[in-house]
């Protein structure tokens, strides 16, 4: 049984007033016990994985003789990036359809934890172009739109493709390596989990 949270539907026998709270709360409640069952409960094969792969596809397109990779992002309403670098790489991004926020950061202060300093922030719309590189700072992209939203990256050298990024917790600053960053598709084909 796959299990995707936007699929979630209150059963109908679950009325809820919309001022009072508990009754959502119990509501919800129920609907986890029928999901859990009378099994142990919840394991990972129980969990539709492109449900939250479809949080952001990352398609590639063209991999540039080596020396760049092409993809379409596809972006769902209200998703985002984690802050990251790029792998010494430079990024020109095209926003196809909708329109995508980037916020920049700071580099943080490796020594001791503290907040992620925001740089800028700016949103891009349709055919807007926006330029990245690790000189500039890190960034996260996030759409905060009511649709969908697609663009265009290139990134050139493909060092992410090759030896991963970096995130970076925005409340401590700590960096985690990510060793690959994974496509949904491949040349128009679907690339399994």
């Amino acid at each position: 049984m796959a299990v995707g949270l936007a699929s979630y539907q209150p059963q109908s026998s679950i009325t809820a007033r919309p001022q009072d709270t508990s009754h959502r709360f119990d509501g919800l409640v129920v609907a986890l016990k029928d999901v859990l069952g009378t099994s142990s409960g919840l394991d990972s094969k129980d969990v539709d994985l492109n449900s939250i792969m479809n949080l952001m596809e990352r398609n590639l397109v063209d991999e540039g003789n080596g020396k760049s990779n092409l993809l379409v992002l596809v972006w769902t309403p209200g998703k985002g990036s984690a802050i990251h670098d790029h792998g010494n790489a430079h990024c020109v991004m095209k926003i196809l359809r909708g329109s995508l926020t980037e916020t920049r950061y700071e580099f943080p202060d490796s020594d001791r934890a503290q907040p992620m300093r925001v740089l800028s922030e700016r949103t891009s719309k349709e055919n807007d172009v926006a330029y990245m590189a690790d000189e500039l700072g890190l960034h996260k992209i996030e759409n905060r739109g009511d649709d969908y939203a697609i663009s265009l990256h290139l990134y050139t050298p493909p060092n992410v493709a090759r030896s991963g990024c970096n995130t970076f917790n925005p409340i401590t600053g700590k960096k985690s390596h990510v060793p690959k960053c994974g496509y949904y598709s491949k040349y128009k084909q679907r690339v399994e989990a």
